[in-house]
């Protein structure tokens, strides 16, 4: 740790506060809340002036290290002084991390480290060898395997002298001795080795070259930046490539073993490794090698897994530094707190003024990670030893075995869509409905309007949306009427509860199309930013503090919210899903409001894979299903949401699987996975479709691709007619749910379809009162605005709007109570420190810190009768106190 010189104590006090505030948590959450720390932070710059560099890192850095060392470390933590600019940081950096943490915390082991170390040793150690000697993929394996053996463990028996006894009978001991001794277990831990490291991250490396053997790779890198050391010990080229390599090693070994869950290993990671860097000044002593480090981070993130380190860089980095790093956006520590809890994205800038180092800082409280008093091994013996004796106690009684019933029963039941149905879909009113959604709106936006008149705080709102529906196809494909209408009911709530609430902002709302799909997303996006730059002539309550919608993943919205992360506007999405729309720049200011893809996909393959869904052949009038052996995937590669869930259930789901890249535009840029057939025909589909059911009935149909191809393939199926004399479960995403309720799948009495959806139904009897409540709402908001029946009164768009609007509108008025301007920047901070009700969809919770998703925000996946859904998993917290860690298969994989 450095020495005090500055006199003053307390991380510099910049507008710090939050910052100071959330550094603890972000390292160290609460147990419960342990999930959190499966994210890999970004990579935090904190610049310090160059007239107080030496007090400034001091400062700093003593701050950071009073939080993390408390006589002792709290949690495994590095600090890397400057050092020679010919040292590899990296390797010190792995060696501090494995010791003096506390004990029984996990990671607990740096296989992949302490090879790589060694194998970089060797090659700094005799860089001439190459040139000399030619290969040297023995001699490193020879001395990757010394160092093992030193360092003890079952490796270190082979370094034991063989016997000494002479003739022939001595000679022949000490041949066993050597082969059975030293040779082959040396051998067989080198290949063990190999494999592990390869197969784990190494062999996906472009260092790699295709080979799947380490020594080779080692070697072959060797001869390369080996020579270049033997003629200059400093080449920069070649101390990066090791350095890189020491870094990847090190991630590797850090993301490992996976947060959370019951097993003992998965709960000790109650603490995030933290890595402090001093960067000195450009052309000053240490500056390369501390450079060279962060390089290597950032290079090495882009491919290893999460969770990674924190890591926090203080001192003066160059604007070469910068300019390599993507030369991140210069923010406040207010904002870079909104930071510490995000997955990835780029590294933050933080300058420190001068004055800030002038006066006293603030303390940052040690965290308090939970510790444990035994190995993670104990628990799990002792669960063994119970299971070991309770199945031979079991034994011993039981004398004849009994095979109980297993349960076929259908989940849902065995009815079609059919069931029940009416004989034709609900008429949809395209262009009346729309226009009283926004004539809703309008006559809100004057009341608020008047409000502002009177005196009152009035903000306005953007509502992005996708088009204005022209026809009932493309009412029933998109969800923008029953989105729209959540809108207006929060809005009207909003304002009804304003006239006798004195502190609460009142919000207007401008609904803002982008065109078809999207098409006009970003281009839309950059005229609003344009606006709110050039905003100081507009009305008070024309200041936009927020943006709601973005209802589909899509390449064009993702963009979009990379243009409005970019200018700190604040957004809160409703139903777009796909986890790459939180990338980049949109990290720093979307908040998603639904489970991601990987949630849900996690929770259907559980589902398609362990659940009584896939009807039995030639038993349709039968309530007989099994779960799905084989899963049949549906995708369009060319759009994201498709793609990423369709990607992510192949993943989770245990059986094999068959992926149709089905696209009616012919667009299958980006190409689909290996050994998938694109087809651009909904008739081709259906017969491939066909032929892949007859070779495997009991797989699921698993939808990922929209639902205007949905229902052409559904049409193209019907009209064959050669694979429906048993029934076909499908098994889709949110996208469905629209199109699904509106009954045009009613007469397809073949069709078996379970779908996700937000909310429960209102004829569940676990629905919450606030769902209820919604429900009432919302019947009554459609009586009074149209006419005709409803299709989407248990559809959950709506009720998402509905509390995505809460979620902003609640943050805007905490905004206004620290910052009477009501700025962007103060309703990021709020959002930034956590938002948290009971609302339609169940209970939200958005943890301080994060922008995720709220935490274990509830998953519902329906089964379709006709047009009445049922609801057959419930997953997350629907009510406070709830937890999927607590439901079972589906909703918790163990």
């Amino acid at each position: 740790m450095p020495a005090n010189q500055g006199g003053l104590e307390g991380f510099p006090d910049d507008r710090a506060g939050d910052f100071v505030r959330d550094f603890p948590t972000t390292v160290a959450p609460e147990y419960r809340n342990r999930a959190n720390l499966a994210t890999m932070p970004p990579l935090f710059l904190l610049r310090v002036p160059e007239s107080a560099y030496t007090t400034g890192v001091d400062r700093v850095v003593r701050a950071l290290i009073g939080s993390l060392d408390h006589n002792g470390k709290l949690v495994p933590y590095a600090y890397m002084p400057a050092a020679e600019d010919t040292a590899l940081l990296a390797g010190g950096a792995g060696v501090q991390l494995q010791t003096g943490a506390p004990e029984n915390m996990t990671p607990d082991r740096f296989p992949h480290t302490l090879i790589i170390r060694d194998l970089v040793a060797y090659i700094r150690a005799h860089p001439q060898a190459w040139t000399e000697h030619g290969s040297q993929a023995k001699e490193l394996q020879a001395y990757a395997c010394e160092q093992r053996a030193k360092r003890g463990g079952l490796l270190g028996f082979s370094r034991m002298q063989g016997p000494e006894d002479g003739g022939v009978a001595g000679f022949l001991m000490r041949v066993g001795w050597l082969s059975f001794v030293q040779t082959l277990p040396r051998w067989l831990w080198a290949r063990a080795m190999s494999r592990k490291v390869m197969r784990g991250w190494l062999g996906a490396e472009a260092v790699a070259g295709g080979s799947k053997k380490l020594f080779r790779v080692i070697d072959n890198l060797g001869s390369v930046r080996g020579t270049q050391l033997s003629g200059d010990p400093g080449h920069q080229e070649a101390l990066q490539e090791l350095d890189w390599l020491l870094v990847r090693a090190l991630l590797e070994d850090l993301s490992a073993p996976p947060t959370g869950r019951i097993l003992p290993a998965r709960r000790r990671r109650t603490g995030r490794p933290v890595l402090l860097v001093e960067l000195p000044p450009e052309g000053s002593r240490g500056a390369l090698a501390a450079e060279r480090l962060l390089r290597s981070l950032h290079r090495a993130r882009t491919t290893a897994r999460p969770p990674g380190p924190l890591v926090v860089a203080v001192g003066l980095p160059s604007a070469a530094l910068l300019e390599e790093l993507g030369d991140p956006d210069e923010m406040s520590l207010s904002e870079a707190s909104l930071r510490l809890g995000q997955r990835d994205g780029s590294p933050v800038l933080v300058t420190f003024a001068e004055e800030s180092l002038a006066r006293r800082g603030l303390p940052v409280r040690p965290v308090d990670p939970r510790t444990f008093k035994f190995d993670w091994t104990v628990p799990t013996w002792l669960v063994t030893g119970v299971a070991v004796l309770a199945l031979t106690a079991a034994g011993l009684t039981t004398r004849q075995a009994l095979v109980p019933d297993v349960d076929r029963s259908c989940v849902g039941g065995a009815e079609s869509v059919a069931e029940s149905a009416r004989a034709t879909p609900i008429p949809v009113d395209s262009k009346g409905w729309y226009d009283a959604a926004v004539k809703e709106i309008a006559e809100q936006n004057t009341r608020a309007e008047q409000a502002a008149a009177q005196g009152r705080t009035v903000r306005t709102v953007v509502a992005f949306v996708s088009s204005v529906p022209t026809n009932e196809n493309e009412t029933r494909f998109d969800g923008t009427i029953p989105e729209l209408r959540g809108i207006a009911m929060w809005q009207r709530k909003l304002l009804d509860d304003a006239v006798s609430n004195d502190s609460a902002v009142r919000l207007r709302v401008e609904v803002r199309p982008t065109g078809r799909a999207f098409t006009n997303a970003v281009a839309e996006a950059e005229k609003l930013v344009a606006e709110v730059r050039d905003e100081r002539a507009a009305k008070a309550y024309e200041k936009i503090v927020g943006v709601l919608g973005y209802a589909q993943s899509r390449d064009e919205t993702r963009a979009a919210l990379q243009v409005l992360g970019n200018a700190r506007i604040p957004a809160i999405g409703t139903t777009a899903t796909a986890d790459e729309m939180l990338a980049g720049s949109a990290s720093l200011s979307f908040w998603p409001f639904t489970p991601a893809n990987s949630t849900e996909a996690r929770i259907e393959a559980d589902f398609a894979s362990q659940q009584n869904i896939v009807a039995k052949p030639g038993t349709q009038e039968e309530d007989s299903c099994s779960p799905a052996h084989r899963a049949i995937v549906i995708e369009s590669s060319a759009d994201l949401y498709s793609r990423s869930l369709a990607d992510k259930f192949r993943a989770a789901f245990p059986g094999e699987s068959q992926v149709f890249n089905f696209n009616q535009d012919g667009d299958f840029d980006p190409p689909p996975p290996a050994g998938a057939i694109s087809v651009s025909s909904a008739d081709e589909l259906a017969r491939q479709l066909c032929k892949a059911l007859r070779t495997d009935p009991e797989s699921v149909v698993y939808w990922s691709a929209r639902a205007r191809d949905f229902t052409a393939f559904i049409t193209a199926m019907d009209t064959r007619g050669t694979c429906i004399d048993d029934d076909v479960t499908v098994l889709g995403g949110n996208e469905l749910t629209n199109v699904a309720q509106t009954g045009v799948y009613n007469n397809k009495d073949w069709l078996r379809l379970y779908y996700s959806a937000h909310r429960l139904p209102a004829t569940d009897t676990r629905a919450s009162e606030k769902t209820l409540q919604f429900v009432d709402d919302y019947n009554a908001f459609v009586g009074r605005t149209t006419k005709g029946t409803d299709p989407w009164v248990q559809d959950g768009h709506s009720a998402v709007s509905y509390d995505a609007f809460h979620v902003l509108s609640q943050a805007v008025d905490q905004a206004r109570l620290r910052d009477e301007s009501v700025s962007r920047a103060s309703v990021l901070s709020v959002l930034g420190g956590g938002v948290t009700f009971n609302g339609a969809t169940g209970y939200v919770s958005y943890d301080q810190g994060n922008n995720a998703p709220p935490l274990d925000k509830t998953l519902v996946l329906m089964r379709q009768l006709a047009e009445r859904p049922a609801a057959v998993v419930v997953c997350g917290a629907y009510r406070q106190g709830e937890s999927s860690r607590t439901q079972g298969a589906p909703c918790a994989r163990q």
